[in-house]
């Protein structure tokens, strides 16, 4: 997993509450369980005009120039804001993948869905948890600067905007050191590869019965 210290990017806005994951990864898409290649179906039903299928070439199909995805200015963005309960719905790892597939590394809301935000930690994505007076400020920003972007210091625990103002925000210290250092679940227990091959080896040899 890549690690997360600080991250500079273009913010794209999704102004609606209640995003599940069928809507940032509708269903037909799941069938794989790699974690790359979900980029193009990103929020499909909301980008295209038309209904997606499972390896389709998504180069040729009719885009809704209205999704801010399909717009210029948030071309290249890494960071989404969002508004309350980000992430419910079912708890398909599939969405934070679909996310860091399509560049987003980090995602600013009111509120998560906790099977969602716990999913996004897992897999290199920042979820922030800020206050809706300050997310309001957020959208008004980039409503009027294009090419708004945000600076997401985890270290620091701070979101420092365009003018220069810092926005804190608060998460779990071991989630924070874990996205530093770039460990996921399974990295943190080939961390430990030494005790587990030591406790291999002294179980072994006080019951060597169960190895016969």
């Amino acid at each position: 997993m890549e690690a997360f210290t600080q991250l500079t990017g273009v913010v794209a806005p999704l102004d609606r509450a209640n995003v599940d994951t069928d809507m940032i990864i509708p269903k037909q898409f799941l069938k794989s369980i790699k974690r790359s290649g979900f980029g193009p179906n990103l929020f499909d039903e909301l980008r295209y005009l038309d209904e997606g299928k499972p390896d389709q070439d998504c180069s040729n199909r009719p885009l809704n120039p209205d999704f801010m995805l399909n717009q210029s200015r948030y071309q290249g963005a890494s960071i989404l804001l969002a508004r309350e309960n980000f992430g419910c719905g079912s708890s398909r790892e599939h969405a934070p993948w679909a996310l860091l597939d399509y560049g987003f590394r980090c995602v600013i809301a009111p509120s998560f869905a906790d099977i969602f935000y716990n999913n996004c930690f897992k897999n290199g994505i920042l979820p922030i948890v800020v206050a809706d007076d300050e997310v309001d400020q957020l959208f008004q920003g980039l409503a009027v600067q294009e090419g708004y972007q945000l600076t997401v210091d985890l270290e620091q625990q701070t979101i420092t905007k365009p003018d220069g103002s810092v926005i804190t925000f608060e998460v779990d210290d071991f989630r924070r050191e874990c996205l530093l250092k770039g460990l996921d679940e399974i990295g943190l227990t080939l961390a430990k590869s030494d005790k587990i091959k030591a406790f291999e080896a002294k179980y072994k040899q006080q019951n060597p019965w169960l190895f016969s």
